[in-house]
């Protein structure tokens, strides 16, 4: 992202570009995929984030819009500009395949698992990447 567009602090920097995600995804941002990058930390140091918004509607006006429904969004959260390149790597190597996984399985699983929130996040912690499904704690990585 240009540095005149930026809304960080220098000291920080985004592991991820949008061609990043759009690449391992194999699409671009749309309706059924919103992209946006965090300002801050997240409190438990999450740094790629996805939620799943199910297709549930609202008999009295407060649910989501229907283009919303079945549809992913995710959340990119900053880095120091030091920890860039090497969280960089650890995401575009693991966590990305396992985000396209998680999608496709969103997108064509059991429709039981289609009808609920679910979400999915990464963290990295030192060399190591820490997964999480659905807010439970997170887990170690097993990296090759």
């Amino acid at each position: 992202m240009p540095a005149r567009n930026r809304r960080l602090p220098r000291h920080l920097s985004w592991p991820l570009t949008t061609t990043d995600i759009c690449s391992a995804l194999g699409e671009t941002p749309s309706k059924s995929l919103q992209l946006s990058f965090f300002d801050h930390h997240w409190t438990d140091g999450t740094l790629l984030k996805a939620s799943w918004v199910p297709p549930t509607g609202s008999n009295y006006g407060t649910g989501l819009p229907p283009d919303w429904w079945s549809s992913v969004w995710l959340t990119v959260g900053p880095v120091p500009g030091s920890e860039r390149a090497t969280t960089r790597d650890l995401l575009r190597e693991h966590a990305l395949p396992e985000l396209q996984r998680w999608i496709d399985n969103a997108r064509h699983g059991s429709q039981a698992w289609a009808l609920s929130r679910h979400s999915i996040s990464w963290q990295v912690a030192g060399q190591s990447l820490n997964l999480s499904h659905d807010g439970q704690p997170y887990r170690p990585v097993k990296l090759p």
